[in-house]
């Protein structure tokens, strides 16, 4: 793929032994210096795919910055400088990580003392250009990651402003799940003739995640989701809420009933967002109840099911949360299910349609997940799912 036999030396050394798909098609393109868009789901190594190109054309002598990494979230974008670190081996490689939440005076102060590469979000970029902080002059290397999410939480004018400040002659990289409309407009403007990679097998792999809706009334979301545990018994298990108020209230009702469960929103101090992260890579957390922002920046190999307590706004965003499980390092399949009320049969057809599949029903045995549309029904039955749940545990 072109790469040197230093860094050949240091992938063995960190037990990287064969390259994925999205690694063996970028990889040889970037290396060479060209531009590229490459689009394959989320968990299939695209982060390996930007990085080893970055650590073979940079100059490892100079303290000059010369490249950028920009990402959707905070999570993210510590997840990829530590991957650089890594697999930057004996070179030691300098970084910067710049993101909101992080104290910046010593973000200011790892600048002044010279990076070669830097990884932020755009935002905190954009404020450290301002200050004067940060000189993009001698960049040669842009990665754009998980664009399309960068776009959909409202980055696009803080992304033109950096791209703007760059050198026209230099590389670009563009890694993303899925490449809507937005993504190819910004590609067209900012890219020179780059090669296309499409990994994506219409955005899913359905090979390593069996995926699955299930219908239900909303007021009987809660007690479905607990039967799913149940019957499921998750190794670790992510389950994602449109809301910030909708993950808060849902977190508060296993209070008391369930070991190991935590819950991230943006509101979350970034401290604590990086203590629950820090728990549930460990294991330390097995439910972790997330919203879309939150969990775009969620990289764990452990993670056996995904539940969409809330079916997604869009449906690229099913693809990007569904990618979270499945993932390289895992042997065993991951599992997805979708909760789906009878009016919202259109969004469900929608999220078929992107991903070119029918999606299964998913059963759960002695368990009335809607009320049937009768005239007539014995007040007992209405009430019966709805009752406090029992003490349960997921062992």
């Amino acid at each position: 793929m072109g790469l040197s036999e230093e860094t050949l030396e240091t992938l063995e050394k960190v037990g990287y032994e064969k390259p994925s798909p999205i690694q063996a098609a970028v990889i040889p393109i970037a290396v060479h210096k060209k531009d590229c868009i490459g689009q394959a789901r989320t968990g299939t190594g695209k982060t390996c795919a930007f990085s080893l190109p970055i650590l073979e054309n940079i100059d490892h002598n100079s303290t000059d910055t010369q490249a950028i990494v920009l990402a959707p979230t905070r999570e993210l974008s510590e997840q990829v400088g530590a991957e650089i670190r890594k697999l930057s081996g004996n070179h030691l490689c300098r970084t910067a990580v710049l993101v909101g939440g992080r104290p910046i005076r010593k973000q200011i102060n790892d600048l002044k003392k010279g990076v070669q590469v830097v990884i932020g979000t755009p935002g905190r970029v954009i404020d450290l250009m301002h200050r004067k902080a940060l000189d993009l002059h001698n960049v040669s290397i842009v990665v754009l990651d998980e664009a399309d999410r960068m776009l959909d939480i409202g980055f696009r004018p803080d992304i033109e402003k950096i791209l703007k400040r760059c050198p026209k002659e230099r590389q670009t990289l563009l890694l993303s799940a899925t490449l809507p409309p937005p993504v190819e407009r910004l590609a067209l403007r900012f890219m020179n003739n780059p090669d296309r990679v499409d990994m994506s097998e219409d955005g899913l792999s359905v090979e390593t995640i069996d995926q699955y809706f299930v219908t239900v009334d909303a007021d009987r979301k809660f007690r479905l989701l607990v039967n799913i545990l149940m019957k499921e018994r998750p190794q670790q298990c992510l389950v994602f809420t449109r809301t910030k108020r909708g993950a808060e209230s849902l977190h508060k009702r296993f209070a008391g009933k369930l070991d190991k469960v935590a819950m991230m929103n943006g509101d979350l101090h970034q401290s604590k967002r990086d203590r629950i992260m820090k728990r549930f890579r460990e294991g330390k957390v097995r439910l972790l109840i997330a919203t879309d922002v939150v969990g775009r920046g969620i990289d764990v190999s452990g993670i056996s099911h995904i539940i969409n307590y809330d079916i997604p706004e869009y449906h690229d965003d099913y693809v990007h949360r569904v990618g979270r499980t499945g993932r390289l390092s895992s042997s065993e399949k991951g599992c997805a299910i979708t909760f789906v009320t009878r009016e919202q049969g259109d969004q469900l057809t929608s999220i078929e349609k992107r991903i070119n599949k029918m999606l299964p029903e998913y059963q759960v045995d002695a368990f009335q997940a809607f009320r049937p549309r009768a005239p007539r029904q014995h007040v007992d039955d209405l009430k019966r799912n709805d009752d406090p749940i029992p003490e349960f545990s997921l062992s």
